[in-house]
């Protein structure tokens, strides 16, 4: 599988990067693992997590999807070497801590470490800005882990146009680490980071994983009317409010190039944001063989250029 250059971190990615929140959450052990094993197969090699995942289910601290990986990786000798193991610390550790001070990057760096089972994490990321810390610090946090050799190379998450570019002046002016990643929501319904964030980090040459690449599940095409919301558990209201008269657009338009193709919808929603400037690999999770492989299919599918542009009129 073809892999891309993430920013300016020396990393290589594929162009879809397996999204760890389903692990211990909506897939159990034994569907993690062999989840993560039909990764490693197949070439899906970059799998992101953070500490924060699964707090939101029921009788879960947070935790849980780092705990699942790093019990694979103990039980698959010499799969450290081949994966790279992205995380992120800043959202809420129920009880625990949260935010960006050097005092909890460091605790929260450390516990990531332990429930992973590792020396080193290939991709540390700020889940979230937070404007209470300045940012020196926050990137000073992350030099020392640096340093240390307990990180690769840093990304954010969830930043404001306005507040990366800071960032990344700050680290050239001080000579801090910079920001090599960025992890914005975007998908055929959410394009919001095409009018500022995107060409920034263009510019800047800071790679972009995006997250929510399905929106949720809408573009699988598995919701198309009310009814449908019940099969969702990340709550019906994000799913929701992709419906309508657009949602029908971009819907019917990846029906009519899936059956062409002879993929799904997804496998093409994804394939749109692989071709996209700009765009180093799009996230996208799985909880069966079945799903995983239209991941894979969508890491090698090349839509035509009229593909692409029917597309982009469809969502706009």
């Amino acid at each position: 599988m073809q892999m891309r250059a993430l920013g300016r971190s020396g990393l290589s990615v594929p162009p879809v990067v397996f999204g760890g929140n389903v692990f211990g959450w909506t897939a159990d052990r034994a569907a993690s693992f062999r989840l993560l094993d039909a990764c490693l197969d197949h070439g899906l090699v970059a799998i992101d997590t953070a500490d924060v995942y699964s707090a939101w289910a029921e009788g879960h601290r947070g935790g849980e999807s780092e705990t699942v990986i790093g019990e694979w990786l103990k039980a698959r000798p010499g799969a450290r070497e081949k994966v790279l193991i992205l995380t992120k610390c800043g959202m809420e550790m129920p009880g625990q801590g949260k935010g960006l001070s050097p005092a909890w990057i460091a605790t929260a760096c450390e516990a990531s470490l332990t429930r992973l089972g590792i020396e080193r994490i290939d991709l540390y990321q700020a889940h979230k800005d937070d404007e209470t810390v300045p940012l020196a610090d926050t990137l000073g946090a992350f030099q020392t882990l640096i340093r240390a050799g307990k990180v690769r190379a840093i990304g954010s998450s969830n930043y404001t146009a306005a507040r990366l570019k800071a960032a990344l002046d700050l680290s050239a002016a001080q000579g801090l680490p910079r920001f090599e990643s960025h992890q914005p929501v975007y998908n055929l319904m959410d394009r919001g980071i095409e009018a500022d964030l995107l060409p920034l980090c263009r510019t800047e040459e800071v790679g972009v994983i995006t997250y929510s690449a399905l929106a949720s599940g809408f573009l699988t095409g598995k919701y198309r009317a009310e009814a449908d919301l019940s099969k969702s558990v990340r709550g019906p209201r994000s799913v929701a409010k992709h419906m309508g008269a657009r949602g029908d657009r971009v819907l019917a338009m990846l029906d009519a190039v899936a059956k062409a193709r002879g993929v799904t919808p997804a496998a093409v929603a994804l394939a749109w944001q692989i071709a996209r400037p700009g765009i180093t690999a799009p996230i996208a999770s799985a909880t069966s063989p079945e799903q995983l492989a239209e991941l894979v299919k969508a890491a090698t599918l090349a839509l035509s250029a009229a593909e692409m542009a029917e597309l982009d009129a469809a969502s706009a």
